[in-house]
């Protein structure tokens, strides 16, 4: 196809001719060697050392829902990388958060965008996040061979339904298969610990400002117990990546608020080390 395009300037007639909504469908039918899941590994002994991406947090609020992520990467018992981002948009009213082998995980995001936004210009609507997220567990479930081989990505999916108005999160695991989670949830090495601070701070009528401490909060608890969970760090001005998805869209919070909330959770603990008792303000 690429010859044939340069050749004559013109795109070959596959991208001419009216087919599906689906672009892993068009893919999967004129180059399907380039979808993950179709790759073939060589054969390997022992465990694929690979940067492993970690804890990701979800949590829903009566405007919508804040889906954010530490920053380290983790390669065995080594630090593969101290500020990888983990939290992506999917489209205007939704995100992505990876977790697993960071490599695949990146590039099985990418293709969920150009997924959405082909969908939306075949149909000339954008998918209900139901389909969204069933579209999501349909491409986890295409990389389980590689998951079989260690090579696993367990992605936390949130999104504003602008139909039911109101944030959800869908969580995931390695076959695909998809929960609806309520109020809040985890995924990750660290996730137990995020989701027991979780637990405690979760009220129903959080405010956005009250949700963003919450996961940093959880962040920062799974960070004191898990290794490879990364907390705030000052001195290199590395803060968690934090998204918040409403009615107006998709919004990541500038390093500014990262660092402003970060901080103001570390104050809190040099008062209290082991964790706030009540408050988020």
């Amino acid at each position: 196809m690429e010859a044939n395009t340069r050749s004559n300037g013109r795109l070959p007639a596959a991208f001419l001719t009216p087919g599906s909504s689906s672009f892993m469908d068009f893919l999967g039918e004129h180059q399907p060697e380039m979808l993950p899941g179709n790759r073939q590994l060589p054969p390997v002994q022992g465990v694929i050392e690979a940067p492993h991406g970690t804890t990701i947090v979800a949590v829903t609020f009566p405007g919508g829902v804040v889906l954010a992520g530490d920053r380290r990467a983790t390669m065995g018992n080594m630090i593969a990388q101290r500020d990888i981002e983990k939290v992506f948009p999917a489209d205007e009213y939704s995100a992505v958060g990876i977790a697993g082998t960071a490599g695949l995980a990146v590039e099985m995001v990418k293709l969920f965008q150009l997924e959405l936004e082909h969908f939306e210009k075949v149909e000339g609507a954008q998918l209900s996040l139901e389909g969204k997220a069933n579209r999501l567990s349909t491409m986890i479930r295409s990389n389980l061979g590689m998951a079989m081989q260690g090579l696993a990505v367990v992605p936390l999916f949130a999104g504003y339904d602008v139909d039911r108005g109101r944030g959800r999160i869908f969580s995931y695991d390695v076959t695909g298969g998809r929960s609806e989670e309520r109020n809040f949830a985890t995924t990750g090495s660290g996730s137990v610990f995020a989701r027991g601070a979780m637990k405690k701070l979760f009220r129903d009528d959080l405010t956005e400002e009250q949700a963003t401490t919450l996961v940093v909060q959880a962040l920062y608890d799974a960070a004191d117990d898990d290794s490879a969970t990364g907390g705030p760090d000052v001195a290199r001005r590395i803060y968690p990546i934090i998204t918040v998805i409403t009615e107006d869209g998709f919004r990541r919070l500038g390093d500014d608020e990262s660092a402003r909330l970060a901080r103001s959770v570390l104050e809190r603990r040099l008062e209290q080390p082991d964790g706030p008792r009540a408050a988020l303000l």
